[in-house]
C-alpha cells in the first residue's frame, strides 16, 4: 500500500492481508449526495480465497445511517451490518459474462477501501425507508382528525 486506504486488490488477497478502521462522512460523498447522514462507519476488509479457490475480498461494514422517512419526511436511524465476499475479477468482460450469483469486483492495483465500503452501503439501502409508526398513521381509518383544507374553503365560499 502506497497510501492509507488504497490496496492492490490481487496482492492484498494473495497475502491474506487485513485492513480495519472507521470511515467518516467526508470519505462517503455519494451517500451525502443521497441525503444519507453518517457519523462513523466501522469496516474490515480481509483478503483470501473463496470456496472455489479464487481470490476474493471479504468486506464487513457496521454502523448507522441517518435516512429520511418517505412517509413523514422525518429522520430515521437505519442500522447497517454488511458481510459480503467479493470475488476479484481481471476484467469487466469477465464480470458481465458471469452467469451465477457470485458478487464480483474489478481488481486493480489501486482499490480505494472507502469506495468499496460506500458501494456496499449504497447496495444495502432500503428502497423506501419508513418509520414503523408512520405506516399505521397514514393507513388509518381514512378520516383525518384535521379538517380538510378544501372543506374549509368550501365553507368560506358559502359565506
Amino acid at each position: 500500500m502506497s497510501q492509507p486506504g488504497v490496496i492492490d486488490g490481487l496482492q492484498f488477497a494473495r497475502t491474506g492481508s487485513e485492513m480495519r478502521g472507521t470511515i467518516g462522512p467526508a470519505q462517503l460523498p455519494r451517500l451525502a449526495e443521497m441525503s444519507c447522514g453518517v457519523d462513523e462507519i466501522a469496516y474490515a476488509i480481509k483478503g483470501g480465497l473463496n470456496a472455489e479457490g479464487k481470490l476474493c475480498l471479504r468486506v464487513q461494514v457496521s454502523g448507522t445511517l441517518q435516512l429520511v422517512c418517505q412517509r413523514c419526511l422525518g429522520p430515521i436511524a437505519h442500522p447497517v451490518a454488511v458481510d459480503v465476499e467479493l470475488e476479484l475479477s481481471d476484467s469487466l468482460r469477465e464480470i458481465a459474462q458471469a452467469d451465477d450469483d457470485v458478487d464480483r469486483v474489478l481488481a486493480s492495483p489501486a482499490m480505494d477501501a472507502a469506495q468499496l465500503v460506500e458501494d456496499e452501503l449504497i447496495l444495502g439501502l432500503p428502497l423506501s425507508p419508513r418509520h414503523e409508526g408512520c405506516e399505521s398513521a397514514v393507513q388509518g381509518s381514512g378520516e383525518s382528525s384535521r379538517p380538510s383544507p378544501f372543506g374549509v374553503l368550501e365553507r368560506l365560499k358559502k359565506h
